[in-house]
């Protein structure tokens, strides 16, 4: 099988999960003998474009004219099986489907971001969940309110991009949804199961799970849309030492209100950003991993590593978060319904399920899945949660490394992208 993976990739100096999934699927795909063609631009190529290049730099996210000849050489000259687009932008533009299918060949593309119909991406805007383009002929609001890259100007663009290409989308032979979450704003979106596939990323295999840590581990990025505020809002309804020690790593713009919160109490502690071997030693010493987005998370991957370390996860119901704890059905789709509208609100347990014992003396409100719990993105809510999850980590420790080997495993993860790429080049 040959298969032409298109990506533009995003700045090296801006940390991207994206740029290190396409690189990790590709070595992954190539481990299991698919012939892979990566067709690879950067956003870091820009400053040293020519004048003349930099000039159709506003189009190219629309149609960029020097991605389609390249792409259709190459298509000329290898004849692959399947092109499978992650991020177009501002390179490739979503034109590359249009040249794909002019050769024949069919495309896949993983849907990492919601930007089918938010021109940031992320349903989220000013601190709060934002919805406000679904179901418009242009994204009007994502102009006033600045949305991509603070700029009315790019914003203006990027939703005539979107509004130019809805066609473009329409025709991609099948999605990759990252999770439940995403393959329900496909469909809201106007796309038909048939051509939706659930399948997650996965993460390398780090081994048999070390003994149960002590405490919570809040990791990723210090950023207001990761619920920093919320998490110490819930926290400091406890006791200083009640439920163990909370520790911070990371780095990012609410830096300062995690120093603060660290000196106010003698069980925050801040680790600051930390490299591999810093995270996975923070991860053995605690006890429940935390994931308190405030917007539609699409697939936090800190959730995957805290599977893959046997340590169950406490969140916040919205987008994909509910889908990685096993917590994710029934819900409300990502980009429907009101802003304050989370995504899972009902238990996965049932009589015979391991978890009926983990769930009986659960309160109102949270959730318990496969692999953790989930809870309304409100500090009360969350508070409610905090000695839940301290009590019954060790329950759902075993659990939490099943669902991780048997969903997010490298191995079921790339046989399952494989099945996906065969089922679509089998088509007529």
């Amino acid at each position: 099988m040959k298969i032409v993976v298109a990506h533009n990739r995003y700045r090296e100096a801006q940390p991207s999960g994206e740029n290190t999934i396409v690189d990790a699927e590709i070595a992954q795909l190539t481990a299991a003998g698919v012939e892979v063609l990566p067709f690879l631009r950067s956003s870091d190529e820009i400053p040293s474009m020519s004048r003349s290049a930099k000039a159709l730099l506003p189009v190219s996210p629309i149609y960029a004219p020097r991605a389609q000849q390249e792409l259709a050489r190459l298509l000329t000259e290898h004849r692959p099986d399947v092109l499978h687009l992650h991020n177009p932008y501002p390179l490739l533009s979503p034109w590359v489907v249009r040249t794909a299918h002019r050769h024949g060949v069919p495309v896949v593309q993983t849907v990492h971001n919601y930007r089918q119909v938010c021109s940031s991406g992320l349903y989220f805007r000013d601190g709060m969940i934002c919805q406000d383009c679904r179901g418009r002929a242009l994204g009007v609001p994502a102009i006033v309110h600045r949305c991509y890259r603070g700029s009315r100007a790019q914003s203006a663009l990027m939703a005539t991009t979107l509004a130019v290409h809805r066609g473009t989308w329409r025709s991609v032979d099948r999605f990759i949804a990252l999770t439940t979450a995403v393959a329900d704003h496909l469909r809201d979106y106007g796309i038909p199961d048939e051509r939706i596939a659930v399948k997650p990323n996965a993460i390398p295999d780090p081994g048999p799970p070390a003994p149960l840590g002590t405490g919570f581990l809040f990791l990723g990025r210090l950023s207001p849309e990761k619920g920093l505020d919320l998490l110490l809002d819930a926290w400091r309804r406890h006791p200083d030492g009640v439920l163990g020690p909370l520790r911070i790593a990371g780095d990012g713009e609410l830096r300062p209100l995690v120093e603060a919160a660290a000196a106010e109490r003698s069980d925050v502690t801040f680790l600051g950003p930390l490299d591999r071997a810093g995270v996975r030693t923070a991860l053995e010493s605690s006890a429940v991993v935390l994931a308190t987005s405030t917007w539609h998370d699409v697939l936090p991957t800190v959730i995957i590593e805290a599977l893959a370390a046997g340590r169950p996860v406490l969140g916040t119901a919205l987008g994909g978060i509910p889908y990685l704890v096993g917590a994710d059905s029934p819900r409300e789709p990502a980009g429907t319904g009101p802003a304050a509208a989370h995504s899972a609100v009902a238990p996965a347990t049932g009589p015979d399920s391991p978890l009926q014992a983990t769930s009986a003396a659960v309160p109102a409100g949270i959730v318990t899945g496969e692999a953790g719990w989930v809870v309304p993105p409100e500090p009360a809510a969350l508070a409610a949660a905090l000695p839940v999850a301290a009590t019954a980590a060790a329950a759902l420790a075993r659990s939490a490394r099943t669902r991780y080997e048997r969903t997010f495993h490298p191995d079921v993860v790339t046989k399952r992208l494989i099945d996906i790429y065969a089922a679509v080049a089998a088509r007529p």
